[in-house]
């Protein structure tokens, strides 16, 4: 770790995180914290550590005034940028708790999250979010104000349309504002509720997930024991700070360690803000990865053959020479005495030019969130990419292991953080226990017991084992697709080998109590046209996605990019879309991981539809 000693042992002294970022200020007041985009001016606005601090305390002036008690939540449903930094920060200085939401999830998801934790005050980009939130009508008893951060808001004292909110615009509320008195003193401060984090829900109802000061804390001393990160690095922040990976690797630890975050403008433009910001570390969840090897792939396939040539072989010397360093048996036991030769022209032939999508100066680059499949992860390590996975979940605040740039398998997800310590229970899972562990979920203390062991564990839900000190993770133990003939199944491991097909956007695959597997994915709409021209059909027909020539051309990919995986777990039948499943739309989490309850349901009558035929080969 190379933040200087003076600031290694302050950090063991600090026990909040509003401590924390009032020591950052402290300790480098002219370094760049924060960037981000101004869509009214076209350019890019940065904010020093002494920006912020001042910025800080008018929101905490403003929100002192209100008078809540100490604990009171504050929902925020904001975009990543200064806004949220500074309503998260100015209620841990009061002793609030804030709620991050995801800032596209649905209406009906916002409201109950609201009505759940029973906010005070809602902080909302635009009025008209606010509108479709009201218009769901859960009561919201204890909810007094919302702020409208968005420049057009409307004036205050707007009555919002249920229970006279109040509705506010932030120019206007900020400006309102009186300094306010400093919170009560508490004994133990770090013991206290940091946030309450929703789970994503994958099945089901999300849950608040409690997490205090020393979690968070605790969590972010033991990543920078795994990975260096120092004041000088350049973080790009676009995965959701209602993610706690986002949120403690992506926003408190820059803190700890004084680096500065670009905020990208959005999802849609990470490829051009990557080019422009050139971050040295980069947050991801494999989502990201996987798009860029799917541009990629598509490259590659309309390139000569001397390029893919030098492609193939940059990936595959590359990778040889990763798993010489990493000490990792190669499987067929390959080796050339002249791969250090051939190797520099390589990279500066080729490999050069795919690092610099990522802006070509990372240092390190972290997925974690979800399974990085292994085509992506040797690919990028191939081509010299810093590619570090990890494993965690809200209720750990969130990092359980890490790989780091010196001990990296990744096909696993690293050793257990300084701290914590993991074994495995009945059925191959999962169970971990140490400081990160949350308090409980949130009004649910019959879940909060389920969720711990009797002797004190957490399970994680997830099958693994841990082998030489590194844990691989099997699946999840309740998506685990049992066939009717006994068969066990992974389903994210088959759908995670069919996206690694450019031609697949999004896959589901379903079988339960079934006599086989059945695919429903989503076509990537270039590679559609060019089948459809390869298949003679009308592309722009929806009709044609269900023609027998297409289905039978698309699942003999699924079934050449699945060819590894036992013939029972092969899909048999298909049902193909092009339009992606969406967070809006209530089918993916904010970390793009499909909710696959709600899929089900979704997709229920073709679901039918496909077992009550015959499957097509």
């Amino acid at each position: 770790m190379k933040i200087g000693k003076t600031s290694t042992s302050a950090l063991a002294q600090i026990t909040t995180l509003g401590d924390l970022f009032a020591w950052r200020i402290g300790q480098t007041p002219r370094g760049e914290a924060y960037r981000q985009f101004d869509v009214l001016t076209g350019d890019w606005v940065s904010y020093t550590w002494a920006d912020m601090g001042e910025r800080v305390a008018k929101w905490r002036n403003a929100l002192g005034a209100l008078q809540l008690f100490r604990g009171a939540r504050v929902a925020v449903l904001l975009p990543n940028g200064v806004d949220a930094v500074c309503i998260d920060q100015a209620s841990l200085a009061l002793g609030m708790i804030p709620v991050p939401m995801h800032a596209i999830d649905n209406p009906e998801s916002i409201a109950y999250v609201i009505q759940d934790c029973d906010a005070s005050v809602l902080v909302v980009a635009t009025r008209a979010q606010w509108n479709a939130i009201a218009s769901v009508g859960d009561a919201m008893p204890l909810l007094r104000l919302v702020v409208v951060t968005e420049r057009a808001a409307p004036a205050p004292g707007e009555p919002g349309g249920q229970n006279a909110i109040t509705v506010t615009s932030l120019a206007e509320w900020l400006a309102a504002a009186k300094v306010s008195p400093a919170p009560s003193p508490t004994d133990s401060p770090g013991a206290e509720l940091a946030a309450i984090v929703y789970t994503s829900g994958t099945t089901g109802k999300p849950k608040g997930v409690m997490l205090t000061h020393n979690n968070i804390v605790a969590n972010v001393r033991a990543v920078l024991t795994r990975v260096t990160v120092l004041p000088g690095d350049v973080f790009l922040s676009f995965l959701p700070l209602s993610h706690t990976f986002e949120r403690t690797v992506g926003y408190y630890l820059p803190i700890a360690t004084g680096s500065c975050v670009v905020y990208a403008r959005s999802v849609a433009q990470i490829r051009e803000d990557l080019k422009i910001v050139r971050p040295t570390v980069l947050v991801s969840v494999p989502r990201i990865y996987e798009r860029f090897y799917g541009k990629l792939q598509e490259a590659l396939a309309q390139s000569g053959g001397v390029e893919r040539y030098l492609f193939t072989l940059t990936q595959t010397i590359g990778w040889r020479q990763f798993c010489r360093r990493q000490k990792i048996p190669q499987e067929d036991g390959a080796s050339s005495r002249f791969d250090w030769l051939i190797s520099p022209l390589l990279q500066r032939l080729v490999a050069r030019k795919v690092l610099a999508q990522f802006g070509g100066r990372l240092r390190f680059a972290v997925c974690g969130g979800a399974p990085l499949s292994q085509p992506v992860a040797h690919c990028f390590l191939g081509f010299g990419l810093p590619l570090l996975q990890g494993y965690g979940m809200t209720e750990t605040s969130p990092i359980v292991s890490a790989n780091s740039i010196d001990d990296n398998w990744p096909s696993t997800v690293g050793r257990v953080l300084d701290g914590v310590q993991a074994r495995i229970g009945e059925h191959s899972e999962l169970q971990v226990r140490g400081h990160c562990v949350m308090q409980g979920y949130w009004k649910r203390p019959g879940d909060s017991a389920r969720a711990m062991t009797e002797d004190g564990w957490l399970h994680t839900g997830d099958q693994a084992a841990i082998d030489d000190g590194r844990i691989r993770i099997i699946g999840r133990i309740k998506e685990i697709i049992v066939t009717s003939t006994g068969e066990k199944i992974a389903p994210a491991d088959l759908e995670l080998a069919i996206i690694g097909d450019s031609l697949f956007e999004q896959a589901f695959v379903v079988g339960e109590g079934r006599s086989f597997i059945a695919a429903f994915v989503v076509l990537n709409r270039d590679r559609w046209q060019a089948l459809s021209a390869q298949l003679k059909v009308n592309a722009g027909d929806s009709a044609s996605l269900g023609l027998e020539s297409v289905r039978n051309a698309v699942l003999e990919n699924i079934q050449q990019a699945t060819r590894s995986f036992p013939g029972y777990a092969m899909p048999r039948a298909v049902r193909i879309g092009l339009d992606p499943w969406s967070i809006q739309g209530g089918l993916m989490t904010p970390t793009l991981k499909l909710k696959r309850n709600a899929l089900h349901s979704y997709l229920q009558a073709e679901i039918d539809d496909v077992y009550a035929r015959r499957p097509t080969v």
